[in-house]
């Protein structure tokens, strides 16, 4: 069941740039049922199979109405997914016109992960870094639309498992948006909203959820636990924030209905 929080749409201004975000670690297109199927189906994360397109479709007609889309874990073209660049694939059946991939990690031919950054608008600057870690492997993609004041930056990004890695990360992710101030991340954090990191994070940066409650996003059949997060700055009003009943992964995505403030505009194709 999909879980919505509304927004009270009275405060909204018709006037204002209006985006739809989206979010989703699609864990390479394979759906997952429980956690046992990590071992008993585990072969899908080596081998492709016919599975994995027909999620990647579906995954495509909620894309066709996303404006900015950020997606973990897609694979870049190796074995598990046929050799099919899978955000090449994406980007042509959502008719997304701009997209990037930061290929993150790769292991041997079986299996390479990506975030990947899809827009409608043509961002003024795209910036690929590296994260901190002691396991190299995470990085983060910037997307800069607009110059000066008023622009808007989009950072996307898969944050380590461990927490000291973790909490470096968050560090960086700070400093890298510290000069703008207009500002959305979007990502698989792997952890919670009550994380100490997580909270630095959020007081340092004065970057908020889009509603007053975390949603579950993990595991996918039976959601319990909220790693899958947007953020956005004070000054970008949330109209809807929900979390897609759409089994596709092992995680849910997120997405939320914005208006930017005013002066800042988004160009859209």
């Amino acid at each position: 069941m999909t879980v919505v929080r509304e927004h009270d749409k009275k405060e909204a201004h018709p006037d204002r740039a209006r985006l739809r975000l989206f979010c989703f670690n699609i864990h390479a297109g394979n759906s997952q049922g429980k956690f046992h199927e990590y071992l008993t189906r585990g072969w899908r994360h080596i081998l492709p199979d016919t599975g994995k397109h027909k999620n990647l479709s579906e995954l495509a007609k909620l894309l066709g109405h996303v404006d900015i889309a950020a997606l973990q874990e897609v694979d870049g073209g190796s074995l598990r997914s046929g050799f099919m660049n899978q955000a090449s694939y994406l980007a042509e059946l959502s008719a997304f016109p701009y997209w990037w991939q930061q290929r993150n990690r790769r292991i041997g031919r079986i299996a390479e992960s990506s975030n990947c950054l899809f827009s409608r608008a043509q961002p003024t600057l795209v910036e690929d870094h590296p994260l901190p870690g002691r396991i190299p492997g995470r990085g983060v993609l910037l997307a800069v639309y607009g110059e000066g004041r008023e622009s808007l930056a989009v950072a996307i990004s898969h944050l380590s498992l461990g927490s000291q890695a973790r909490s470096r990360q968050f560090d960086f992710l700070h400093e890298l948006l510290s000069p703008y101030r207009h500002s959305v991340v979007m990502g698989d954090f792997n952890c919670q909203p009550n994380s100490p990191s997580f909270r630095r994070f959020m007081e340092r940066s004065g970057l908020t959820m889009p509603g007053p409650l975390p949603l579950n996003t993990y595991p996918a059949w039976q959601p319990d636990r909220a790693i899958d997060h947007i953020l956005i700055s004070h000054d970008i009003h949330p109209l809807r924030y929900e979390a897609p009943s759409f089994q596709l992964s092992d995680h849910l995505p997120v997405a939320v209905d914005i208006e930017l403030p005013e002066g800042v505009q988004i160009h859209r194709l």
